[in-house]
């Protein structure tokens, strides 16, 4: 039997998007900040917004991304470390967040919470712990634009890349082309030069690039050319 389109769709490669955590950048300049990134040709921005419960760290509340959101047109996503996030995600939302993604161990009803998440007009994603398996998700993978392996724990930036991350890729990937989802996978932690085509051969096209991206001395535009074509060395 000749294989369909789905078939096809699935097994060809999702474009590659390089999206920065805004964590490294100069939170006094930060209108700035966001549109220097946009320059440099980022497919989106990563507000990462943390509440010191869910981490052991505080970040952005939704006006401070708000305020940056008129600066650009770049699309925002909020990556919610925080419990409960459904109390708080309506404020992000409305603060010009296109992409809200929830940890799957942060709310007890998973699948009321993504639903919401579309409810309020965002794309919805969902996020795993490192320690948290990939069955975590397997029965919401028709509820999300994307899923976000974490390959660091989550709390801080400039974190060591777990690498032993790109099997936990590798099987949500089976999980989404054995479904037939149209969903993205993001790596967020530790990416950068030396660790980017491992995760993007395991099947990631969303990379997360803060600390190394802003450490490159020839500056923000040629990290994102850098970043990005050896991800797509990566998947041939």
């Amino acid at each position: 039997m000749r294989p369909g389109f789905g078939y096809y769709a699935r097994a060809m490669a999702r474009p590659i998007q390089i999206v920065p955590s805004v964590l490294p950048a100069d939170f006094a300049r930060l209108g700035e900040e966001v549109q220097a990134l946009e320059k440099a040709g980022v497919d989106r921005i990563q507000w990462d917004v943390m509440d010191g419960v869910f981490v052991p760290n505080l970040t952005f509340g939704p006006d401070v991304i708000a305020a940056a959101r008129n600066h650009v047109d770049v699309p925002f996503e909020a990556h919610l470390m925080v419990v409960e996030p459904e109390r708080l995600m309506h404020l992000y939302a409305e603060a010009g967040c296109q992409m809200l993604i929830v940890h799957a161990e942060s709310t007890t009803h998973l699948h009321r919470t993504l639903a919401q998440v579309r409810e309020l007009g965002a794309q919805p994603a969902v996020a795993l712990n490192p320690a948290t398996p990939a069955s975590a998700v397997a029965h919401v993978l028709d509820l999300v634009d994307m899923v976000l392996v974490m390959t660091v724990n989550p709390g801080f930036g400039g974190q060591a890349y777990i690498p032993t991350m790109e099997a936990k890729v590798r099987e949500v990937k089976a999980m989404i082309d054995a479904g037939g989802h149209d969903v993205d996978i993001e790596v967020d932690g530790g990416i950068s030069a030396a660790t980017i085509e491992g995760a993007a051969a395991a099947g990631a096209n969303v990379l997360i690039s803060g600390s190394a991206l802003y450490k490159y001395e020839q500056g923000l535009e040629y990290g994102v050319t850098d970043l990005r074509g050896r991800a797509e060395a990566a998947i041939g």
